[in-house]
């Protein structure tokens, strides 16, 4: 419609035309109810019949005016044929179901804005983009259920009584873009978390680590580091084996070791007896184990190799080779809490981690188990490995006592730090966290995958394979792009990396300047590992509602173009419920992994 001016005037009735903006009373003009003229039929010599429109949209009304009668115009004429005749579809028949939408729209205020409210955990949340302001005011806003929410009985009564109150309802389901989506799934929630990394033992010292800025990077001070040009890295301050018993330390490798010490905290934090599924008196059947490794632990093939050839054939240890291979850490995990649903392997680059979440959600939205310990484990900060990635000049260098020699989206960033750890979630279906009474983080909403098809290793520079997975995993979570409030980005601090990547997020999220973290800078790259440990700290940040500071940029790139959170922590915003967290790896492995705000 014109954007003009309403400039409201008295004029007789007998002075309208088809087009014209009119009120019909003082109140009108001061509530802003505004109808069209459509057409105006004179029915005596005093006496003239008009039907009306809401602006924007809406039923016709027919009111009979003497010619005499005041009314008040607006500067502003309408196309009659642009006004939409549309009335609101009943709802009492229609069910619900969390990702819907509806739009309200006020449609006799010509610069009325459509609120916009989203079906999550059983209420309708008014939508960002919306003025807050205006959220607890109107017809029917913001019913009995709390502030801020709007019960399903609201909203059709909203439906019902909308053409009489000069309103539009729109019931939009949600997008049937996948089988969960299509209610042959189940949302899956996460209810635990454990984590082992360069900032210390534990999901505490992790999320304190990170609200602080601190990092775990450090000087590598064992000999065989010695004659290498880079011998910085992120390295775990304890040693695994001293956490477990003898026994079991010496049958598992590091990687492994990681594992099952972060796989302990989450079972525990998720309220499950120490001990495993037997304690915790739940069918073992029905819990599965999904983590990613892209070697595990490299360390093992290359000490029995080093044994053969110092001492031969019997030097070699029978246990090398069940240590050496990457679904160590998932098999130790399932010996270690009888677990036997099923216990699986991703080894898919540096994007193992957050796939391997992804997998085990699928897993349990389709009935195949109820609960899963889910996340990355990796231990590959060796000689051989560190040679190699400082072969192909991808790390950086610099004095850990400083600062972070990590320095994601920076412009002086010039490499990743090598880096282990784990990261392990427990997931379960909601009816099955319901029912015991878990406390829930968040919820694992949906995941998207892609692959670059570009070079073995440098990222596609166009982005264009991360933004496919971004837009997979956003619409694998029933949701829309203003639904993300935060990004955890993988960002490990190499040139053409975080180029693409933040190519990909300003294409996808557009100009809304979604705020965005790097981890790198404090843990440096857990490769496998990685999607493991960010999916903790992002369910973190939806659980605290804050966001941690990236270390080590002190300036970020122009070129980069997004809101990199820096400084200090910054509260989440709450006008949206979805944080995604990125992982890629060589070879052009894409995963990101979205997960929604809890009621």
């Amino acid at each position: 419609m014109p954007q003009l001016p309403l400039a409201p005037h008295a004029v007789s009735a007998a002075e309208v035309v088809p087009g014209d903006l009119v009120a019909l009373s003082r109140a009108d003009v001061t509530e802003r109810r505004w109808h069209v003229v459509m057409h105006t039929l004179p029915e005596s010599p005093d006496v003239i019949r008009v039907t009306l429109r809401p602006p924007l949209g809406g039923t016709d009304r027919e009111e009979v005016l003497r010619r005499e009668q005041p009314v008040t115009a607006a500067g502003r004429r309408m196309d009659v044929a642009a006004v939409p005749l549309v009335t609101s579809p009943p709802l009492d028949g229609v069910g619900f179901r969390d990702g819907d939408r509806l739009t309200r729209l006020r449609t006799v205020d010509p610069d009325a804005t459509e609120e916009t409210y989203v079906r999550r955990w059983g209420a309708w949340q008014r939508h960002a983009g919306d003025d807050p302001a205006d959220a607890g005011t109107g017809e029917g806003a913001d019913a009995a259920t709390g502030a801020g929410t709007v019960a399903d009985e609201e909203i059709r009564r909203w439906a019902a009584e909308a053409d009489g109150a000069d309103y539009v309802v729109r019931h939009e389901p949600r997008p049937a873009a996948d089988a969960a989506a299509a209610g042959n799934g189940r949302r899956v929630v996460v209810t635990g978390l454990g984590a082992m990394t360069p900032l210390g033992v534990g999901t505490d010292a992790l999320w304190q680590g990170l609200l602080q800025g601190r990092h775990g990077i450090r000087e590598l001070a064992d000999d065989a580091f010695d004659e290498l040009p880079v011998r910085v890295a992120g390295t775990v301050p304890v040693d695994p084996a001293e956490l477990l018993s003898r026994q079991a330390a010496r049958r598992m490798n590091r990687a492994a070791q990681f594992a099952v010490l972060a796989a302990r905290e989450a079972w525990a934090d998720a309220g499950y007896a120490p001990g495993g599924t037997r304690e915790s008196g739940i069918d073992p059947e029905r819990v599965g184990v999904s983590l990613g490794a892209i070697l595990g632990d490299a360390s093992v093939l290359v000490g029995g190799d080093r044994k053969l050839r110092e001492r031969g054939p019997r030097g070699v240890s029978p246990l090398t080779t069940p240590m050496t291979v990457p679904s160590q850490a998932a098999s130790q995990v399932s010996l270690d809490l009888h677990i036997t649903g099923e216990a699986r392997t991703v080894t898919s680059a540096c994007a193992s981690g957050t796939e391997a979440i992804g997998q085990a959600v699928d897993r349990i939205r389709y009935g195949r188990v109820d609960v899963a310990l889910a996340g990355g484990a990796e231990a590959v900060v060796t000689p051989a490995i560190m040679a190699s990635f400082a072969a192909m000049r991808a790390l950086a260098d610099g004095d850990p006592s400083v600062a972070s020699p990590s320095h994601p989206f920076a412009k002086d960033r010039d490499g990743f730090v090598n880096g282990e750890g784990a990261g392990v979630l427990v997931l379960e279906s909601e009816e099955h966290a319901r029912a015991r009474g878990a406390r829930i983080y968040c919820e694992a909403a949906g995941w998207g995958l892609s692959a670059d098809a570009h070079h073995v290793a440098a990222p596609d520079p166009s982005g264009d394979g991360i933004a496919l997975a971004l837009r997979r995993a956003i619409r694998d979570a029933g949701g829309r792009i203003t639904d993300v409030v935060h990004v955890n980005a993988h960002a490990t601090a190499t040139v053409d990396g975080d180029l693409a990547e933040a190519r990909a997020l300003r294409g996808v999220l557009g100009a809304r300047n979604v705020p965005v973290t790097a981890l790198k800078g404090h843990l440096g790259h857990l490769q496998g590992a990685a999607g493991g440990v960010e999916a903790v700290a992002a369910a973190l940040t939806l659980h605290h509602g804050v966001m941690p500071p990236t270390v080590g940029c002190a300036e970020v790139d122009d070129a980069i173009g997004l809101d990199v959170v820096l400084g200090g922590p910054r509260a989440l915003p709450d006008d949206g419920d979805l944080v995604l967290s990125n992982s890629f790896g060589f070879g052009g492995h894409n995963a990101v992994l979205a997960l929604r705000r809890a009621a």
